[in-house]
């Protein structure tokens, strides 16, 4: 070879190498994403390319002058912020091995009760193509409070790699702002019953199962309910869900909410005239506890459109002195568009099958105002669905502190709570997100399961609104690996670990803030693996490319 062009490749390579790692921003394979935002607490999940026992976030209101300790040593992370501000702006940073990322914000959520929502929905979207990332970048121009996912998150298989590729990859920049909320699909269950999928999320697990399959939570005064339609439909086994189990969580949790609002959301849709069409095992199974107890709106995905019914119940639609509920087809986000093969029914109030966009929503006291907003930021469908609200009771006031004694331990593990509230005689209650409750200022409970519990303690005194606080207890099965260990397969982020599965239990809360605690098949076109970490080894193929083209010149 010519000494000169070698010289050149050289140089080139050395351009593509040292340009991308001398900078101060962190390759990271896996961008900070944000998962189980609340009130006064949020969790940064984010992947680094090797293994690191300093990393850490860096947050604050305006600075990033607060820090907490991930407690994992090897590339999965998952820091806990706690002791927030509700609604209020914080801007956080990753610190990892001596680098750092681009400062990045986000909003906590506002006190429940709050009557002004704004979220966005949609499904079908984990293909890493070019629509995708058009809905992504208009839901983020929108600035929803939270992004609510209807299921079909990585296409085709829900693969460790296509987590990767086909979601975190493509919509980066929202996920590092807007907290996703999500829904298994069915394309998530092919691969191991959706354990991919519960291994790269955060979700809560207030089931009495303490499952993430499943899950309820509050945003303002907005209730909402994600339910597991693949288990209700026979697509797990189980023991990893039972329909009878989903049932008795979903009557038991909708029974209980004090939310004037109530938004339930899964995959399978009640109400469809697209290719899948109704499943009748959700509209037959679930419908009538939706109609019981007041549920307002239910939005899924599984067909690749849109579509809202009229007010439904039962089998029909709802009569002139009934109450109905509007079901949502919100599968346009970014998977190939299906057309419709049957003319529109009776039913159904319009459908779409042509534009890609989602579901923009804002409750506002009494009024729910919901769009479709199409990527080129038009408006395709709007609706109002209105509703007289009581007098809206006392906000809280005071505090709430929340310690726990031995936060972390192998099942079957005993930990203590101790609630501190500044109002006397306040009666504390406790939710330890195993389905098990107690009362008292002082309790103990034995975590029987492996798993990541939300705990949440609440403080009510005669005449004041009532004051939460969580923390979290990690309890790992008895004779694995203590949470945030390499298990020493070396395998790089992205493949399909051995390990089924392979993140860190979320650690134990600080109970100060800034103290470090101790069917259908369509896959679209996948990206490149990670957002910054692809690079090296793009410059790679790239100079090793030159380099055979120049062999075959000689």
């Amino acid at each position: 070879m010519d000494r000169t062009k070698s010289l050149s490749l050289a140089a080139l390579a050395a351009l593509f190498v040292g340009g991308f790692a001398s900078g101060d921003a962190l390759a990271l394979p896996r961008d900070p994403y944000l998962q189980k935002v609340g009130p006064d607490t949020a969790t940064v999940a984010f992947r680094l390319s090797s293994n690191c026992s300093s990393a850490q976030v860096r947050y604050g209101v305006g600075n990033t002058s607060q820090t907490v300790k991930s407690s994992a040593t090897a590339k999965i992370h998952a820091v806990v912020l706690t002791g927030l501000s509700p609604a209020t702006s914080y801007t956080y940073s990753v610190d990892g091995c001596g680098e750092t990322t681009p400062a990045k914000t986000f909003t906590t959520a506002p006190v429940p009760g709050t009557r002004r929502v704004h979220f966005a929905a949609v499904g079908d979207f984990g293909t890493g193509g070019s629509d995708q990332k058009k809905v992504a970048a208009s839901m983020l121009t929108n600035k929803p409070e939270l992004f609510v996912a209807l299921g079909d998150n990585a296409y085709a298989s829900g693969t460790e790699t296509e987590f990767q590729t086909n979601l975190f990859t493509p919509m980066a920049a929202l996920l590092a702002q807007v907290p996703m909320f999500a829904t298994p699909g069915n394309h998530e269950y092919v691969t191991n019953e959706a354990q991919p999928y519960l291994d790269n999320l955060y979700l809560p697990t207030n089931n009495a199962e303490g499952s993430e399959r499943y899950y309820s939570f509050d945003w303002g005064h907005v209730h909402f309910v994600s339910i597991d339609s693949n288990c209700a439909v026979g697509l797990a086994s189980a023991s990893k869900c039972t329909l009878a189990a989903q049932k008795a969580f979903v009557e038991k949790d909708l029974a209980a909410t004090t939310q004037p609002w109530k938004v339930v959301f899964f995959h399978h849709p009640s109400w469809s005239s697209g290719e899948h069409g109704s499943q009748l095992t959700m509209r037959r199974q679930f419908g009538p506890l939706f109609e019981k107890y007041g549920v307002d709106l239910v939005l899924t995905g599984h067909d690749h459109d849109y579509e809202r019914s009229k007010p439904m119940r039962g089998d029909a639609e709802a009569g002139k002195n009934e109450t109905g509920i509007p079901f949502l087809v919100v599968g346009g986000g970014g998977a190939t568009l299906r057309t419709f093969a049957t003319a529109r029914p009776s039913w159904s109030v319009i459908r779409d099958d042509a534009a890609h966009g989602f579901l923009d929503v804002d409750v506002v006291e009494g009024n729910l105002t919901a769009k479709l907003v199409k990527t080129d930021g038009g408006t395709l469908d709007s609706f109002t669905l209105s509703k007289t609200l009581p007098t809206q009771p006392d906000q809280p006031q005071g505090t709430l502190n929340v310690a726990v004694n031995t936060a972390s331990g192998a099942a079957p593990h005993t930990a203590s709570f101790t609630a501190t509230a500044s109002q006397s005689g306040a009666t504390v209650t406790w939710d330890f997100g195993d389905g098990a409750t107690a009362e008292g200022p002082q309790v103990q409970h034995v975590f029987a399961q492996a798993g990541t519990y939300t705990v949440t303690a609440k403080a009510t005194v005669q005449g004041a609104a009532p004051l939460t606080a969580t923390t979290v207890v990690t309890v790992t099965s008895n004779g694995t690996t203590d949470p945030g260990t390499d298990p020493g397969t070396g395998e790089d982020p992205g493949t399909t670990p051995s390990d089924p599965d392979p993140r860190p239990e979320i650690p134990a809360t600080p109970s100060t803030p800034g103290v470090t605690p101790g069917d259908d098949s369509n896959g679209g076109g996948g990206c490149a693996a990670g957002p910054s970490a692809a690079l090296i080894p793009a410059a790679a193929a790239l100079v090793a490319g030159l380099v055979r083209r120049r062999r075959r010149n000689r």
